[in-house]
């Protein structure tokens, strides 16, 4: 590659070059070709363009923030996207279907509550485990009818009104702390 290269004539590449001594975040490794890599993908479609149709390249300066902001942009609505069509950690998409970089502020007992990944039957069942309860509970049940959490019982929702209840107590840290 001639900008990896001080001594190379190409004015081009030493301008890269230059740019790559000043800028130490910049990171240049060799990547597969036709792999299904985007960026790579869409590089190679640009140089296409350019050479078939002649559109020259324009260098043009933003500002830092700018394109920081468009990543930022770009990175939550493609997450936004996997997110929505997962196929795992559907519980906890219906009561957070919206992505955000600020933290729930859930500790671990939250997580376990919420996605049912704990010491729940229903959850046990799967490797062949069971509680001291011997009921298929979820944590719903815990929370709202076994006999061994009766001090720290929470009203029981109407059937159709259970991931309304689930939401509120997401939101709600006086709830979450009855919970844990």
């Amino acid at each position: 590659m001639a900008s990896s290269s001080s001594k190379s004539t190409n004015e081009s590449a030493r301008k890269i070059f230059k740019i790559l001594l000043t800028n130490p975040r910049i990171k240049v490794s060799w990547v597969k070709a036709h792999a299904g890599n985007i960026g790579n993908e869409r590089a190679d479609q640009l140089t296409k363009d350019a050479t078939q149709h002649g559109q020259p390249y324009s260098h043009t300066k933003f500002p830092k923030p700018h394109i920081k902001g468009l990543f930022r942009k770009r990175m939550l609505e493609e997450w936004q996207t996997s997110w929505k069509n997962g196929v795992t950690g559907r519980k906890i998409y219906n009561l957070k279907p919206s992505v955000s970089l600020r933290p729930t502020n859930w500790i671990r007992e939250d997580v376990i509550f919420f996605s049912q990944h704990g010491p729940f039957p229903a959850y046990l069942k799967r490797f062949h485990l069971s509680d001291i309860c011997g009921e298929i509970g979820t944590a719903l049940y815990y929370a709202t009818e076994c006999i061994h959490t009766v001090s720290w019982h929470m009203r029981k929702p109407a059937p159709n009104f259970e991931q309304e209840w689930l939401k509120r107590v997401a939101n709600n840290l006086v709830s979450r702390q009855k919970i844990r």
